[in-house]
């Protein structure tokens, strides 16, 4: 049994081929969509964030409004980029996010992939320190999200406040108990992965990994997993943590899906370079269900995992999005043993 849910990285283009022409598209559709999944029986809808960019960027409003329309459906980032995250004013949206929800919130955070624009974060007012990179800020900056997400006081009261403070020292607010274990950081290799599972964060491993030891890609993402949850064993947190993969997953059911996807049947791993350095993507899958099952049975790091993404086109719309994911759902998973 896994969790199934999609993840939609929420672009928008004036393209006439595009069903998201616009922002206010692209968030109302977002929403529908979520709706949509869930009617469908799926267990998450997550949301990439960037930055200058025609995508999803400001993710907590969005989180809410999906929390407001559903009642049982995960809802999550894949990821957040923390070197543009002020970690209190975060901790303030994530819990009322999540307490909007009911506690479904998933965050995904991370380090953040490359720019659209040089050092983007420095706009949003964060600049590493000395003897420091952007990497680390990120890193610190989680850390005390973290930190922040525990619920204890940290702040001294004002002696004459407008309001009656609790005795002790404050904490901010709202805060949403349990948010913390359902914080997970996006590992682009394996030493994150072993740092993630250290900071005591659920796994989110995606479809690009930011070394190559030349076997195929799966197997690599199943290394970094298992290593994930060696570390996590050794550090003995108290909760079992939850590992996530995202995959491109097409079944092609009729003839409109054979248009769209029809030439990517022959998918494969491919190696590439991303901010100077080599990285390993792993390979679309798409074809007839039968085969799929085949295919997705022989995935090492599916195997090891909890919890699959699917990457959904989203300017393809609502309606096709959730046909492919009951394609998915009823046509493959089912046979694979995920249902």
């Amino acid at each position: 049994m896994k969790k199934i849910g999609f993840l939609s990285f929420g672009h928008w283009t004036p393209s006439p081929q595009s069903q998201t022409r616009s922002a206010s598209e692209v968030l109302l559709q977002s929403i529908d969509l979520a709706v949509a999944a869930e009617e469908l029986g799926a267990d998450g809808a997550y949301y990439r964030v960037h930055h200058f960019a025609n995508q999803l960027s400001s993710p907590f409003p969005l989180l809410a409004a999906i929390g407001a329309k559903t009642d049982s459906i995960e809802i999550g980032t894949g990821v957040i980029d923390m070197r543009y995250e002020n970690p209190y004013y975060m901790t303030e949206d994530a819990g009322s996010a999540d307490l909007i929800s009911g506690g479904r919130l998933q965050l995904g955070i991370s380090r953040g992939s490359p720019e659209q624009v040089i050092e983007g974060y420095k706009y949003f007012g964060h600049v590493p320190q000395d003897g420091t990179d952007h990497a680390e800020m990120a890193r610190d900056h989680t850390r005390t999200f973290l930190d922040l997400l525990e619920g204890k006081g940290f702040a001294e009261p004002n002696p004459r406040p407008m309001f009656p403070n609790p005795p002790g020292l404050l904490r901010l607010e709202p805060h949403s108990a349990g948010l913390r274990e359902r914080i997970w950081w996006g590992a682009g290799n394996r030493q994150t992965a072993e740092w993630a599972a250290e900071q005591g964060m659920n796994l989110m491993s995606s479809t690009l990994l930011t070394e190559d030891t030349g076997v195929p890609f799966h197997q690599l993402q199943a290394e970094q997993i298992e290593r994930f949850r060696k570390t996590w064993a050794d550090a003995q947190h108290s909760h079992e943590p939850r590992v996530s993969v995202s995959r491109s997953i097409f079944p092609i059911v009729n003839e409109t899906d054979r248009a769209y996807f029809g030439r990517q049947t022959e998918g494969q791993d491919q190696v590439g370079y991303i901010d100077g350095g080599i990285a390993r993507f792993g390979k679309s899958y798409a074809g007839e269900p039968d085969r799929l099952i085949e295919e997705l049975a022989a995935d090492e790091a599916i195997a090891a995992a909890d919890t699959v993404l699917l990457t959904v086109p989203n300017q393809l719309g609502v309606d096709y999005c959730a046909h492919v994911m009951e394609s998915l759902l009823t046509e493959v998973a089912p046979a694979l043993g995920w249902r």
